[in-house]
């Protein structure tokens, strides 16, 4: 499933073709993706400008001169590619329409944006924007990691009483909003906490670490365009790096990349999800 980094890649890599244009159409290819699109979704897009495009958590957000917000959800295989249009130094032309193109939106500036989704685990929905903030997926959001709400008092209050692994936590979007898997085994290697500790066993110094230690990682994923592990590609089809930075993600049983360690790094499942870490480093 793409994290933050992944999503806002996706984002401000269609920027520069969905800013300011006008949908002239939108071809709604199918009925629904994981759950059923909103009634009359084409029409309601058709003509409509797009005054921005943001990101809450894992969800890219389109604000509409109707009114309306555009919400995108990518889920775990799908993709926003641009043809036609101009991204950097490159030019895209319009490919044949492929099986899982299941959303087309073509643009005045001559560009097109196909929804992509082999697995149709992605969604798409219509908000008033007004009241967006109050839609079942973003109202039980908590803070995103790179905002002021998300500070080192807000986190220490939230996991004062929390008996849950300090992996389990930082997972919970409604403590803070956009992590996930990947960077939470490599954010909590960089700070030196066991994805087991129990998250109100923290000490201060380890609550004042993590803050930065969440934005820093996230930022380089970010820089380097997310991470590509199976299906995530950047917009402009090209994939990401960050995987090749990874300290402990993926990495059982090689060495720990601390030099003055000797261990090598573990996996355990916790949740249901593998959880990486090195059982020296990390206490």
């Amino acid at each position: 499933m793409p994290e933050l980094p992944e999503v806002e890649t996706v984002r401000r890599g269609l920027l520069p073709v969905m800013e300011r244009a006008v949908i002239t159409k939108a071809d709604i290819r199918r009925p629904d993706l994981r759950w059923p699109f909103p009634p009359d979704m084409a029409t309601r897009l058709t003509g409509a400008r797009i005054l921005g495009l943001r990101r809450r958590s894992k969800y890219i957000l389109a604000d509409l001169d109707t009114g309306e917000t555009l919400l995108i959800h990518l889920g775990m295989s799908g993709r926003m590619l641009i043809s036609g249009g101009t991204v950097g130094d490159f030019h895209f032309n319009h490919p044949a329409p492929e099986k899982h193109d299941h959303v087309v939106l073509n643009f005045d500036n001559g560009a097109r944006v196909t929804f992509n989704d082999p697995r149709r685990f992605g969604a798409m929905d219509l908000l008033n924007t007004d009241t967006a903030e109050e839609h079942k997926l973003l109202k039980v959001l908590g803070p995103e990691p790179f905002g002021n709400e998300f500070n080192e008092t807000y986190l220490a209050e939230k996991i004062a009483t929390k008996t849950a692994p300090m992996k389990s936590v930082l997972l919970d979007q409604r403590i803070v909003a956009g992590l996930g898997n990947i960077y939470v085994c490599e954010i909590l290697f960089r700070t030196g906490i066991s994805p087991r500790k129990q998250a109100k066993k923290l000490r201060q110094r380890d609550i004042a670490a993590l803050v930065p230690a969440i934005r820093d990682v996230l930022s380089e994923a970010i820089e380097a365009g997310g991470s590509t592990l199976k299906d995530h590609r950047q917009a402009d089809g090209d994939l990401g790096y960050f995987q090749h930075s990874f300290k402990v993600y993926g990495r059982e049983g090689e060495p720990c990349v601390n030099t003055e360690c000797s261990a090598k790094i573990e996996r355990i499942s916790q949740s249901g999800r593998s959880t990486f870490y090195c059982p020296t480093c990390q206490r």
